[in-house]
């Protein structure tokens, strides 16, 4: 049996922009990802904490040290630029391998979405 189990996290980020007109996924700063354990194209689900709004999207590699979060598609109608956002991954493993796991959490500055 397999359970899905808290992975990864990048706790409040600041979306840099919106593209409604791309075709979907959310672009992240390729230190973050990093540093967050995601890989590209991985789902990862958002929560927005200026709204309430949960949805869930895939990664895409943004420019490395920009501070890029932008939210692309129709995930754009669901944030505005300067939400605050929380982008969560889940993986699946046995219940045996979970008592183990350590999930990476990042904490980047608020307003420039660098690492500190």
């Amino acid at each position: 049996m397999l359970i899905e189990v808290f992975k990864s996290k990048i706790h409040r980020v600041r979306v840099t922009a919106s593209d409604l007109n791309y075709i979907g996924s959310i672009t992240i700063d390729e230190d973050l990802i990093e540093a967050a354990g995601l890989v590209v194209g991985e789902r990862v689900y958002i929560v927005n904490v200026n709204n309430g709004e949960r949805f869930d999207t895939y990664v895409i590699k943004g420019k490395r040290k920009s501070g890029e979060v932008c939210l692309n598609g129709p995930a754009a109608r669901k944030v505005q630029r300067d939400d605050i956002i929380i982008i969560i991954a889940y993986a699946q493993m046995t219940p045996e391998e979970a008592q183990n796991f350590q999930p990476k959490i990042v904490f980047p500055d608020e307003k420039t979405n660098l690492l500190t």
